[in-house]
C-alpha cells in the first residue's frame, strides 16, 4: 500500500467515526456509501474513488460536527483539495473540488432538486453561496469535470442511509491506489 492510501485509511481509521454533518451516518459511513452508489451505477472508477475522498476535508479540519449550524463554512472542499492535489491525478481531485458548486448548480438547474435535499444540506448550502446565479452556472459548466462532479454530487445526497451493509474500506483500496500521481 502506498504511503498516501496508508494515510488516507489512517483518517479514516481515527476520525471517520465522527458524525457526518448532522446525518444519521458517520463520515466513513458516508464516504463508502457514496463510493457503494457510484459503483451500484456502473460508473467509472474515478467517480467510485471520488466518492470516498469528496468529504476527506471534514476529516483534516478540527472545527466541531456542529460548525455549520453555528454559521461556519468549514470549507472542506478546498481543504480536500489541498491536500488530494498532491496525490492523486485530476480525474478524482476535480469532482472532488467541485461537488460543493455540484449543488449549487444543480439548485439552480433543476430547482427541484432542493426538495431532495436533507436539512444539513440546505443549512450549508447557505452558507456556501446558495444556488449559482445563470453566469456562475456557465462558469461551472467549462470546467470539463463538471458532468463527474454533479454525478458524485448525486451519490453525495443520497449516501446517509443508517445502517447500509457496503462493502469495506479496504475493498477500494486497489481503487485508489490506481489514482496515485
Amino acid at each position: 500500500m502506498s504511503e498516501i492510501i496508508e494515510k488516507v485509511v489512517h483518517l479514516f481509521e481515527n476520525h471517520g467515526d465522527s458524525q457526518y454533518g448532522g446525518e444519521a451516518v458517520s463520515q466513513l459511513e458516508h464516504a463508502l456509501q457514496a463510493a457503494h452508489f457510484a459503483d451500484e451505477a456502473g460508473e467509472k472508477k474515478s467517480i467510485i474513488v471520488a466518492g470516498i475522498l469528496h468529504d476527506i476535508g471534514h476529516l483534516l479540519h478540527h472545527l466541531p460536527d456542529d460548525a455549520p449550524e453555528n454559521g461556519i463554512d468549514d470549507l472542506h472542499e478546498n481543504l480536500a483539495n489541498d491536500f488530494l492535489q498532491q496525490y492523486f491525478t485530476p480525474e478524482v481531485v476535480e469532482p472532488v473540488r467541485l461537488h460543493v458548486a455540484a449543488k449549487r448548480y444543480l439548485c439552480t438547474v433543476e430547482p427541484e432538486y432542493l426538495d431532495i435535499l436533507s436539512e444539513p444540506s440546505i443549512i450549508s448550502l447557505g452558507l456556501q453561496g446558495g444556488p449559482m446565479s445563470a453566469d456562475e452556472c456557465k462558469e461551472f459548466e467549462k470546467n470539463p469535470y463538471y458532468a463527474d462532479a454533479v454525478k458524485l454530487r448525486r451519490f453525495d445526497d443520497q449516501a446517509k442511509i443508517a445502517n447500509l451493509q457496503v462493502k469495506e474500506l479496504s475493498f477500494y483500496v486497489p481503487y485508489m491506489e490506481a489514482f496515485v500521481k
